[in-house]
């Protein structure tokens, strides 16, 4: 994995297209000028969650004292799941839950942005690559400021899209990731010598 790689698969995984209307209808009762901030907060809130997931999940996942083709597989079986979900999405949960009032934390930072998927696989990466710590810190910010401006753009972007347009997105980027789930797969078998490498 390398930075761009590894950045655009973070990317994916955060789905911050698949999130625009979760964020639009979350915020829609706040003044219009009190909207931003709440969005930017949120954000905050689920990047400190990632990074602290980053930071002490290795720690946690030796104690477990987890196979490293185990942990390639595991990865690759999660992000296929998260992508089937992009590709075929079905009712979230979160996206019904009805918040009086700002919200905060649930559900906009944590599970929309920093959900059960993502945390995983910030957990994942740091495990299967010890020795790329720097590089993978720098791809998960990459791909949270990324992630960030296009929530923070949520209406622009629905009015340039349309819900048709993210909802086309959303599935195209659902395709890139089910491709990339597949090669972790791969990878980890060859690693065990189940499959012969590709020369």
């Amino acid at each position: 994995m390398n930075f761009t790689a590894t950045a655009l698969l973070l990317f994916l995984v955060l789905d911050p297209l698949g999130n625009v209307p979760l964020y639009l209808s979350q915020l829609r009762a706040l003044p219009e000028r009190r909207r931003l901030r709440v969005a930017m907060r949120e954000l905050g809130i689920a990047y400190l969650v990632l990074v602290f997931f980053f930071f002490a999940g290795a720690g946690f996942m030796r104690m477990l004292a987890l196979d490293m083709a185990a942990m390639r597989i595991a990865g690759g079986v999660v992000l296929f799941l998260i992508a089937l979900r992009m590709v075929f999405p079905m009712p979230d949960a979160a996206s019904d839950m009805a918040v009086h009032g700002e919200p905060l934390v649930v559900p906009l930072a944590v599970p929309a942005v920093a959900g059960p998927g993502a945390l995983s696989v910030v957990l994942l990466l740091r495990e299967v690559y010890p020795d790329a710590t720097f590089m993978l810190f720098c791809a998960l910010s990459a791909a949270w400021l990324v992630s960030a401006v296009i929530l923070a753009a949520a209406p622009l972007l629905q009015r340039l899209l349309r819900d048709a347009g993210l909802v086309a997105m959303e599935r195209l980027m659902g395709l890139v990731l089910v491709v990339m789930s597949v090669q972790m797969f791969l990878d980890a078998l060859r690693a065990l010598g189940a499959i012969p490498a590709v020369h």
